[in-house]
């Protein structure tokens, strides 16, 4: 089975190593990920948010410094979501792409609410490295 698929995608003027080294720390992700904006803290080797639904793990992948920022957010009722998260060379900056799954149950709006909600955390990214920061 597969599900239905939304590549996001920003161009960042920033050198792929720069942006690999900020987005693929999880340490970094309340600084431009809005889900967590409440703070991210590592307990014995994971890194663990309050989320409303309770405590939530992000778990990135073994290939960060190949630009396959991969992350799974494991909740607290078991439901494990990926997210596919990619830094390719664009030039001299870097592309980063998301892929947004739909899945089972979502409609529309909350398809769309979801997709904005990416791209703004793209764009918190981008002005993050670029130096646009608020």
């Amino acid at each position: 089975m597969t599900h239905p698929a939304l590549h996001l995608s920003t161009p960042i003027d920033a050198s792929p190593a720069e942006v690999i080294a900020f987005a693929g720390h999880p340490a970094n992700l309340p600084a431009w990920a809005a889900g967590l904006s409440n703070g991210i803290r590592e307990e014995a080797g994971r890194w663990i948010t309050d989320s409303p639904m309770g405590e939530v793990e992000v778990r990135f992948g073994p290939h960060v410094d190949l630009g396959i920022l991969d992350h799974d957010v494991l909740f607290p009722d078991g439901t494990v979501v990926h997210n596919p998260l990619r830094v390719l060379a664009n030039d001299t900056g870097a592309e980063v792409v998301f892929t947004l799954f739909r899945l089972p149950g979502v409609d529309d709006a909350e398809f769309d609410r979801d997709a904005a909600m990416v791209r703004a955390d793209l764009e918190r990214l981008r002005s993050r490295l670029e130096g646009n920061a608020a």
